[in-house]
């Protein structure tokens, strides 16, 4: 009893030393002396794996501050912590064993795990080495930033590869856009992609499309008074769709484009339509806060400074130093996780099985071919039942 007593003051005493050092404290001179109103610690909980602590910030202390002064937690504590909360409350933990530097990409392992999921997200492992995982169904929309050689290029590719080998053709629908023109090339003749373009007028064409398909779906919902696209009759059902963009940023001046992005984000979710966009430089005038707010995941890997990291809402991620490694934002909750590594050559394999023939893959290539043609609603979806 003596022993955890010890153990829990010098704790708390290690936790107010942080609240000095960083200056996260209300400052007031009476008398000529400096009075200093720290947070309250309401709990120091010392368990096995990690040290939880819970505390509250002086009303009139902007909690945005604690945030920014998170590098001095992992001053006092080290590197492994983890910061969370807003407003009012906030919550630290101190572990004591570090992320995995490589997780592997290993379907078979996680397909058990999955198979109740609509629509599965493999994020990758926490700190134990315990699979991060959710339902887009439940939590729409991921936003994707991080540098060259940050991991993120690998963490698009194990995404789309996951949903391929998770959902049938019939069940999911994928619409690629690479703006690099580097990326999605080992997802073309994939009987689940129905279009993967590269151009920006065949990327509006495409969302276009999309979107006109969204208020077939919100008709779908009215006609039988429901509130989602799941509980529409079965002979009405229709496939999930996912539209995946890599490096938006290069959309920026096509305003049609971006205003139908901000309206599937905003809408999508209860018709069955999902969005991610992935970005090497988060820019402010790109993420404004209305399509950030419609964005319910970010996942920060390695970026510049710290400006990017609050762009994306993931704090710390200026100073990640391992490649896959990212923040993860869930509306509001931050988690640290190790991305799946999937190369090239092994997603080409788990792939295969899903490839057709060229001419019946329904793509849209950017070639002197369909330079005049226009995409119509047919062309992209097929035709109408009757």
């Amino acid at each position: 009893m003596l022993s955890a007593f010890i153990t829990k003051f010098n704790s708390k005493r290690k936790l107010i030393e942080a609240f000095e050092a960083g200056s996260i404290y209300i400052s007031k001179k009476t008398s000529g002396k400096e009075l200093k109103r720290y947070p309250i610690i309401h709990e120091v909980n010392v368990q096995d794996k990690f040290t939880r602590y819970t505390f509250t910030i002086p009303n009139g202390f902007d909690p945005k501050e604690v945030r920014k002064r998170d590098y001095t937690f992992k001053q006092i504590f080290g590197p492994n912590v983890e910061l969370k909360g807003e407003v009012k409350k906030f919550v630290l933990l101190v572990y004591q064993s570090s992320m995995p530097d490589i997780f592997k990409y290993d379907y078979r392992s996680i397909k058990e795990q999955i198979k109740t999921i609509k629509l599965p997200i493999i994020c990758g492992a926490d700190r134990y080495n315990n699979l991060v995982y959710y339902d887009m169904v439940e939590i729409p929309h991921i936003l994707i930033g991080g540098a060259t050689g940050s991991g993120k290029s690998t963490q698009l590719r194990q995404l789309l590869t996951t949903l391929i080998l998770a959902k049938s053709p019939e069940e999911l629908e994928l619409y690629l856009a690479d703006c690099k023109k580097a990326e999605f090339h080992i997802f073309r003749n994939v009987e689940h992609v129905k279009a993967n373009v590269v151009q920006a007028k065949h990327i509006e064409r495409m969302i276009t499309s999309i979107i006109e398909e969204m208020d077939k779906r919100s008709d779908l919902l009215d006609v039988f008074n429901v509130a989602h696209i799941d509980d529409v009759p079965a002979e009405h059902r229709k496939s999930y769709i996912v539209l995946c963009i890599d490096e938006f940023v290069m959309l920026r001046k096509e305003k049609g484009i971006m205003e139908n992005l901000i309206e599937l984000t905003a809408l999508g979710r209860a018709l069955g339509i999902f969005v991610i966009l992935s970005m090497q430089r988060p820019v402010k005038d790109v993420l404004d806060t209305t399509i950030r707010s419609n964005l319910n995941v970010a996942m920060g890997f390695k970026v510049r400074d710290k400006i990017e990291s609050r762009i994306l809402n993931t704090p710390g991620a200026e100073e990640i130093t391992v490649k896959g490694r990212f923040y993860m934002d869930n509306n509001g909750d931050m988690t640290e996780v190790q991305s799946p590594l999937l190369t090239i050559e092994e997603a080409k394999k788990l792939l295969e099985p899903f490839k057709v023939a060229p001419k019946e893959a329904k793509e849209v290539y950017d070639s002197p071919v369909v330079e005049n043609e226009v995409l119509t609603y047919d062309d992209v979806f097929g035709e109408e039942e009757e």
